[in-house]
């Protein structure tokens, strides 16, 4: 038995500062913290798949794939994917039905340009869905989509009233990036975590997992926090712990939901 390991990468850039203070586009350090990511975390990220030979999936705003067009050649021409994550990264919660609609459009087309593919999936930059998510994400032809923390597994995803044929890739804080490396001096008690107790974490995460069948496991990053060379660390350990297991195959989410997708398709069907 294997278990599906999805690594996936929010490339935010500065959007991830900007979207939430627009101000702080005039803020030179604090814009700076993004522009590692690009600029000096994808590279030693893209380096670090290509050592081990292992793939991945990044989620980039359509304004990150705009003004960082070396780069997204770059994870191109490593043979990895890109989705779909909103086009400012703006939280979706805050915006209205026609407002969402226009991020989605956005984005769909800067990726689309860049790509020469139509993305598949879609991740909220907020970590939440609106009333108009899904119906957008219908609309635009996505086929998973990975947002929720209801379970280890795929499944398709429900809106109040029905299931789409959408596949839902969960995941879960534990094994997202930003909740122990993540550091602003504009949120007061923030604290980062030693790299060995997330090493851990994410490693006895994926033994659990790994004893469990139908489960995936997937780690959400963002280049501009895991890529310090003490997190790339932590996350060079978890593919090594992970390849020795054995018990592990790695793709990118795209080939997973399309992998599942019959299966959940038939069991909806059904009942």
């Amino acid at each position: 038995m294997t278990t599906p390991v999805l690594l996936t990468f929010d490339m935010d850039a500065e959007l991830l500062w900007t979207a939430r203070d627009p101000a702080g586009a005039d803020k030179p350090v604090w814009v700076s913290q993004g522009h590692y990511g690009p600029k000096v975390g994808l590279p030693r990220i893209l380096a670090l798949l290509r050592r081990y030979g292992v793939t991945a999936t990044f989620f980039v705003p359509g304004q990150v794939v705009e003004r960082y067009p070396a780069q997204i050649e770059a994870i191109l021409e490593a043979g990895l994917t890109i989705e779909h994550h909103s086009h400012t990264h703006a939280w979706s919660e805050n915006l209205g039905e026609e407002q969402e609609a226009e991020e989605f459009q956005l984005a769909a087309d800067a990726i689309t340009r860049a790509t020469g593919r139509v993305p598949q999936g879609w991740r909220s930059p907020a970590a939440e869905l609106t009333p108009h998510s899904v119906k957008l994400m219908e609309k635009h032809g996505m086929r998973f989509s990975s947002n929720l923390f209801d379970s280890d597994s795929a499944h398709l995803l429900d809106t109040r009233d029905r299931t789409t044929g959408i596949v839902e890739l969960p995941f879960a804080w534990a094994l997202v990036d930003t909740p122990v490396f993540m550091y602003t001096n504009r949120v007061p008690g923030r604290v980062m975590s030693a790299p060995s107790a997330v090493l851990e974490t994410w490693t006895r995460e994926f033994d659990g997992l790994a004893e469990e069948p139908g489960t995936h496991f997937m780690l959400a990053m963002h280049p501009q926090i895991i890529g310090r060379p003490s997190r790339m660390w932590v996350l060079e350990q978890t593919i090594r712990h992970v390849l020795a297991s054995g018990r592990a195959e790695f793709l990118a989410c795209a080939d997973y939901a399309e992998r599942v997708r019959p299966g959940l398709l038939a069991e909806r069907d059904a009942t």
